[in-house]
């Protein structure tokens, strides 16, 4: 037996479920972020605007939506 299984065989019943639980959403949540490829679909979509915003007026614009 492994340190954690000695761990959680002390544990009381409704704790050990509680380990459980804990463990299985870890894995859930691991499998969610390696399961999403990375999107590049909007690269490009907003060409037009090139010409009318800098970057700094965007960055500024994102903060301002943010409320920092």
């Amino acid at each position: 037996m492994n340190k954690l299984e000695v761990l959680i065989r002390q544990l009381p019943s409704e704790l050990q479920q509680e380990v459980l639980d804990f463990v299985e959403f870890l894995l859930e949540k691991r499998k969610r972020k390696a399961a999403k490829p990375l999107r590049q679909d909007w690269a490009g979509a907003l060409k037009e605007y090139r010409d009318q915003y800098t970057a700094l007026d965007l960055q500024k614009k994102a903060l301002e939506w943010r409320g920092d």
